[in-house]
């Protein structure tokens, strides 16, 4: 009996291992849908701060900007530079918004993480996390950048934006198909990946040496985070420009 019983217990050892999972989610159920409940919590706190900054920013505008009013502008700015660097002087200032919105979510979203890695705060049923850590919310950034691009093409250059897809031979045309279709896919994995693996290198710092070796990790992590947003305001700022151009 002993020894029939040998391969059962490892088979279901072996099952408990395969069941582990990396990360752990609490749900809300909505009709037939299950959602990530932390995720649209965390989503919202980012957009709660986002909106703070900016009210608190604009509120007593000066000539001369000072304290927090400073920061906004320069924020403005520097997505204005890279909107304009990566569309041209004449496309630019319709889509600083878009892409300012993208940029701030990202961000914050992804220093959210860095500064509150994973397990730091335990929920009942899950986990708090970055909102990028999750591969819906950055499945969902990609497409409206998708959106954007398929949007920008059309509204400029009309009917002549699809002969892109024929150029430079029609021979090209599934190639030319496919490439517009993997970018929301590079997009989404690209940030969901590298947020994954910051955030995991973290907490595996934090759970074994909890005091002060983790530090230099977490600052690693947020200049990480803060250049995942950037790439990935400026990919989408790239893409949509060159929609508008109609070449590759």
């Amino acid at each position: 009996m002993d020894i029939e019983q040998l391969p059962i217990n490892g088979i279901e050892d072996l099952y408990q291992v395969s069941s582990v999972e990396v990360g752990q989610h609490f749900y809300w159920q909505i009709g037939n849908f299950q959602v990530h409940g932390q995720v649209l919590v965390t989503s919202w706190v980012v957009i709660a701060i986002s909106l703070g900054l900016s009210v608190v920013g604009t509120q007593n505008l000066q000539t001369i900007p000072t304290g927090s009013q400073n920061l906004i502008e320069y924020a403005l700015e520097f997505i204005r530079d890279l909107t304009r660097t990566q569309m041209g002087e004449e496309e630019y200032r319709a889509w600083v918004p878009f892409i300012g919105t993208m940029f701030s979510f990202i961000f914050v979203s992804n220093w959210s993480g860095a500064l509150f890695p994973r397990r730091i705060i335990q929920l009942p049923h899950g986990e708090s996390a970055a909102p990028t850590n999750d591969i819906n919310t950055t499945v969902a950034s990609a497409l409206l950048t998708s959106v954007a691009y398929f949007y920008a093409g059309p509204h400029k250059r009309g009917l002549s934006y699809f002969g892109k897809y024929i150029q430079p031979t029609p021979v090209l045309l599934p190639i030319n198909i496919l490439e517009d279709f993997t970018k929301p896919l590079s997009l989404s994995f690209r940030l969901f990946g590298n947020i994954l693996a910051d955030e995991l290198v973290v907490a595996v710092s934090v759970s074994s040496v909890p005091l002060f070796v983790p530090v230099p990790m977490m600052v690693l992590g947020l200049f990480t985070s803060g250049i995942q947003a950037l790439i990935f305001a400026t990919l989408a700022a790239a893409y949509i420009g060159e929609s508008m151009e109609g070449h590759h």
